[in-house]
């Protein structure tokens, strides 16, 4: 697995896909404190249309956990893994931490070109931040199976629970490449930070806004303030809570690859 380089930090990323539709590659960001499997139900999707670029954020699987966590830290991390594998442009989608990541990427770099941000805030004080409950409530200890399962209530719906098999595969994933608490907790510090929503105008890339209507961490209505706000930004609601592009894969995955598609065509 090839590995970059921000300044002394190693960011691990995975390549994989056959680009046969077109030579952007996806890039997959994931939200705080997860690896690389919360895109599971997202990749089967991309990777054969795509080549597809997913890092493991600093803090989580095998990158590093440096003591400094911001958006803009993390946007640079990107920008490293992209030039490490040599991508002219690229597709990036974002959920919650990523999709900010991806926005702060599109102001401070060019390579950008779509964003797809899913369940996701531009900050700032219109938008109503994760609370001190909930940030409680996503406090997870991979080491800890009973500390992991609690911390999915906030995002999950009681079918996930009910469900067994995948409950356990989750759980098994986020053993193995989830970040530790401190990590996570510079994360959710780095979210609350965030605030590009002065700056929101600037960001002409064609953006694709996707959230849950029941979603407890960042409500859908900071959604439709970062699409209102973008001048290219399309929202669209999906039923569910955080998780929703887990639950709600399909439906998901239909809207996300059909945005791609459209923009392809249309270049």
């Amino acid at each position: 697995m090839p590995y970059a380089d921000n300044g002394g930090v190693s960011i691990q990323y995975e390549v994989s896909g056959d680009a046969t539709q077109s030579d952007t590659p996806v890039v997959l960001l994931a939200d705080a404190g997860y690896g690389p499997w919360q895109w599971s139900w997202q990749y089967p999707a991309l990777a054969g249309p795509y080549e597809v670029v997913v890092p493991s954020t600093r803090g989580t699987g095998d990158s590093d956990a440096p003591d400094s966590y911001s958006i803009a830290e993390m946007a640079a991390d990107l920008e490293a893994v992209l030039a490490d594998h040599g991508a002219r442009k690229a597709h990036l989608v974002g959920a919650g931490m990523g999709g900010m990541v991806a926005l702060q990427y599109a102001l401070d770099y060019s390579r950008a070109r779509t964003l797809t941000i899913l369940g996701s805030s531009p900050g700032g004080r219109r938008a109503e931040p994760i609370s001190d409950d909930v940030r409680e409530r996503l406090a997870a200890n991979p080491e800890e199976t009973s500390s992991l399962r609690t911390s999915l209530e906030p995002v999950a719906s009681e079918e996930l629970f009910e469900t067994e098999d995948l409950l356990e595969r989750i759980l098994r994933w986020r053993r193995a490449e989830d970040a530790t608490p401190e990590a996570q907790r510079g994360h959710l510090d780095a979210m609350a930070d965030f605030d590009v929503s002065d700056s929101l105008y600037e960001i002409t890339t064609p953006a694709l806004v996707l959230h849950g209507a029941d979603d407890r961490v960042i409500p859908a209505e900071n959604g439709r303030l970062l699409a209102d706000g973008l001048p290219k930004g399309e929202f669209r609601e999906f039923p569910g809570e955080r998780f929703f592009f887990v639950e709600q894969s399909k439906a998901v995955n239909d809207a996300l690859v059909g945005f791609l598609a459209d923009y392809e065509e249309g270049e």
